[in-house]
């Protein structure tokens, strides 16, 4: 499936979504800057500065985390996606634009908390609509699409930021703003036009079209009761081994200084290297869902998964700017094999108007993962190992984590499509993987 077979509606989506990312992205620059800069001040609540600086960094992780699998909850249980999406993209307009009228730490972790909820509302509720509004045979598809066009905003965000901020302070109808302040403009215009497109372009389905099923009970299950010999649910399954994948992931972002270091190079080379991972992501994302729609979903799993073991480790011993690029292209390329057909997978085990909750597992695995990463990153860099460079502990962890990922869900994980006798493709019944 092209993009331009792809349900205008989950376009739509994919569109709203790559705005709020750019102006989320934003932020991953722009925040650290702003508070080292000397603007914000105040109360620390007794705590070091460098100390609340990564609470209130790693706040809108733990937040989004903890609230998404409420969130999809209440949208399955009221039916309506489209409230939760635009509510949650106008609270993040809001946060952005206030982050210019305060200078404090207690309001900028009020802000971040904010952010995080903002999120919240809008992730499982999205991915529910784009899941929904699939057909069964495009689900994958429809998932690598929307996840491209995230992945674009989220790579073009970081690159500009940086340009926003130092190119400040700025003249606007006779009035001067600095760099921080347009950095924060932009973010808030981003998630505000994404409102805006999902208002215009994006409905709801039809209650009746989702079946007879969306008043069961929406709890997340985390045992299997009903598959002869499995342990875990399979949701729940995908969900740890997204958390041991994101954790992966985010290792990179709080060692750049080791790196740069070790490695010789300028923060150019450590932006390549960052954006490398985004690049392969962008690439692959919407051909391999697609290829998960035809071939499967668990096949494309297991092998990212296994391919995240070396290409994590990699990034511990590697010790040319060009090594580490090759290292996180190719965790990207990992990355973008679980990604979509994950997602997929859960949608197909969804039943009736279930797909916020269940969904939500995912996302909420991976928000909790990346929030995680950069704080295990900075506790084990504290730790030398025998071999490799001097921050290799935090990768191998990462490491050991992708290969326990590997063995959960191709031990607990079921395939959810299959060839019938002609070889044509035929859905495995959703309530034999549930």
């Amino acid at each position: 499936m092209g993009v331009l077979d792809t349900d205008r509606r989950i376009l739509a989506l994919a569109f709203a979504r790559m705005a709020d990312s750019v102006g989320n992205s934003f932020l991953i620059v722009v925040l650290p800057l702003y508070i080292a800069s000397g603007v914000v001040s105040g109360g620390t609540f007794g705590l070091a500065p460098a100390l609340i600086t990564g609470i209130i960094l790693s706040m809108f992780g733990f937040f989004n985390s903890a609230i998404q699998p409420f969130a999809g909850n209440l949208s399955d249980r009221s039916g309506r996606r489209k409230v939760f999406v635009i509510a949650g993209l106008l609270l993040l307009t809001v946060a952005n634009f206030v982050y210019t009228l305060v200078g404090s730490y207690a309001a900028v972790l009020l802000i971040r908390v904010a952010q995080g909820v903002g999120v919240a509302l809008t992730v499982p509720a999205t991915v529910a609509l784009v899941n929904e509004l699939s057909t069964d045979a495009g689900r994958g598809g429809s998932m690598g699409v929307f996840n491209t066009f995230r992945m674009v905003g989220f790579g073009l965000g970081p690159v500009v930021a940086g340009g926003v901020v130092a190119g400040g302070p700025y003249t606007l109808l006779g009035v001067s703003i600095t760099g921080f302040e347009s950095a924060f403009y932009v973010a808030t215009v981003s998630s505000l036009v994404g409102a805006v497109l999902v208002h215009l372009l994006v409905s709801d389905p039809d209650p009746e079209e989702l079946g007879e099923e969306a008043g069961e009970d929406l709890s997340i299950a985390v045992l299997d009761h009903e598959r002869e010999g499995k342990l875990l649910d399979p949701v729940f399954t995908l969900g740890v081994a997204s958390v041991f994948m994101a954790v992966g992931i985010a290792l990179l972002e709080p060692l750049a200084t080791h790196i740069n270091a070790t490695l010789d190079q300028n923060a150019t080379w450590f932006g390549i290297e960052f954006a490398a991972f985004v690049l392969a992501q962008v690439l692959l994302q919407a051909p391999i869902g697609a290829w998960s729609d035809e071939y499967g979903r668990k096949p494309f799993i297991l092998a990212g998964l296994l391919l995240l073991v070396p290409t994590t480790l990699a990034q511990g011993f590697v010790t040319t700017p060009l090594g580490m690029v090759a290292a996180r292209f190719l965790q990207g390329v990992a990355g973008a094999a679980v990604f979509a057909p994950a997602m997929a997978l859960a949608g197909d085990i969804a039943k009736g108007r279930s797909s916020g909750t269940t969904l939500s597992v995912l996302t909420m695995a991976f928000g909790l993962g990346v929030a995680i990463g950069p704080l295990s990153a900075g506790y084990l860099a504290g730790f030398t190992l025998p071999f490799g460079t001097s921050y290799a502990a935090p990768f191998v962890f990462g490491a050991v984590l992708a290969f326990l990922g590997f063995l959960l869900v191709y031990s607990q994980v079921d395939e959810t499509v299959q060839r019938g006798p002609s070889g044509d493709r035929a859905d495995a019944d959703p309530a034999a993987a549930d």
